[in-house]
């Protein structure tokens, strides 16, 4: 059974990407399931799995809002913000992390390239960090 099969108008949800949104349409005979809008205006379409439209998603990035566990999830703040040229140097090193719209931390090589070269024009370099090794982050 699919995750989304009983998905009803304005029912809530959590997007790995775009954070909290809403049900806005439902589609019953469609490969696409719903039309989810989040918070901040984007509307994305989902199959029943969760799988969206857009990108070169395979698994699951949408949830019911009261279904989804966020407590090992990344949401920590930056305090120290990277130069363009440090940016740069470890995208290339693939070391380099983006902070999402929903507030979660991922890999650069895992976003789209285009929200990162967006970010990059915009001068958002508060939304960048250097990834941390495996043995750093245990020590923590």
């Amino acid at each position: 059974m699919a995750y989304f099969k009983d998905v009803k108008l304005h029912d809530e949800l959590f997007g790995m990407v775009f954070g909290a949104g809403k049900v806005t349409r439902v589609f019953e005979d469609s490969y696409y399931k719903m039309l989810v809008t989040f918070k901040n205006g984007y509307e994305i379409i989902y199959t029943e799995d969760g799988i969206p439209k857009w990108g070169k998603f395979k698994e699951q990035t949408i949830f019911y809002k009261n279904d989804i566990d966020l407590t090992d999830v990344d949401f920590t703040a930056t305090y120290k913000v990277l130069s363009p040229k440090k940016i740069i140097k470890l995208r290339e090193k693939k070391r380099l992390e983006i902070k999402l719209p929903s507030g979660i931390w991922t890999e650069c090589s895992k976003c789209v390239k285009e929200y990162v070269e967006d970010m990059l024009e915009k001068e958002n370099y508060h939304l960048f960090r250097k990834k941390e090794h495996k043995k750093e982050q245990q020590e923590c």
